[in-house]
């Protein structure tokens, strides 16, 4: 009997990523696509900071080689190099993948300021309401949420195929503007500003309900449960808004919300279990 329950306790650590004898779960996310690539930091420093509140031991590192999103997600779903990452949720890839249902930007990743090529067709001035705005091409990623979100709202889309082809994209002018999350676009506009020639709009914003989540393998469900009981504690003990606040008031300071016009957008892939209820859980938009 002592045999089966070693032996039932190693084959447990080896699917959920724990190295046995030393007790510590080896967590690996997808390699950003360089060092100077923020938009991994803050997801980090969140599961790092739940991960603590548990209790166990973990490593938390990135996977050998840079995965751009869609490899990352097929990499995951087939429990190959990573078991854990963060992405915007829809209805495939709740079923493709496990969710944990908290939203990691508490919804900011749908708040969306217009990213323009000065000299484009991007003079949004004439833009009282949706209707207006469908005039202008937005630029987006082929195989993302977003994409399907603005197509459904009646948006003719320019998609391009990776993250970096996004910004050549809108430097050609290819299409009319790029719209970016209120919590990524100040970094980008900082990173590109050397290669391009860039600016935000000052008066528009777009709003639609989705969430960012991390996601683990579907037949990793204690890992989950350990990521999960982790950020609800950090939610209970006020740790959660004090890092998100800590990282992204100066963007929304930025972003001068109050003076823009919001145009709301539906959203028909938002999954049915999005845990809208839970107000702690989101930034009020305006």
């Amino acid at each position: 009997m002592m045999l089966k329950t070693k032996l039932i306790l190693m084959l447990g650590g080896l699917l959920l990523g724990i190295s046995v004898q030393a007790a510590t779960w080896n967590i690996v996310y997808p390699r950003p696509m360089s060092e100077k690539d923020d938009r991994t930091r803050y997801p980090v420093e969140l599961l790092t900071l739940a991960l603590e509140h548990t209790g166990v031991n973990f490593k938390l590192s990135a996977s050998d080689r840079i995965m751009l999103q869609g490899k990352a997600i097929n990499q995951l779903k087939s429990s190959r190099e990573i078991n854990v990452l963060w992405s915007m949720t829809d209805n495939q890839r709740e079923e493709d993948l496990l969710p944990i249902r908290i939203p990691i930007y508490k919804g900011l990743i749908g708040l969306r300021l217009p990213l323009m090529k000065p000299g484009g067709n991007s003079d949004f001035s004439p833009v009282k309401d949706l209707e207006s705005l469908l005039h202008f091409k937005p630029i987006s990623g082929r195989d993302w949420p977003d994409t399907k979100i603005l197509q459904a709202n009646g948006f003719d889309v320019v998609t391009a195929e990776d993250y970096e082809e996004l910004f050549v994209a809108l430097e050609h002018k290819r299409g009319d503007f790029l719209p970016r999350s209120v919590v990524e676009i100040w970094h980008e506009i900082g990173l590109y500003q050397s290669q391009h020639s860039f600016d935000v709009d000052a008066n528009l914003a777009l709003y639609y309900p989705t969430a960012t989540y991390f996601f683990v393998n579907r037949k990793n469900v204690v890992l989950a449960r350990l990521i999960e009981s982790g950020l609800e504690k950090i939610i209970a003990n006020g740790k959660f808004d004090e890092l998100f606040l800590f990282e992204h008031q100066a963007m929304l300071d930025n972003a001068n919300l109050s003076q823009r016009q919001i145009l709301r957008l539906n959203n028909p892939i938002l999954p049915p279990l999005t845990p809208l209820d839970r107000n702690e859980l989101w930034y009020q938009v305006k």
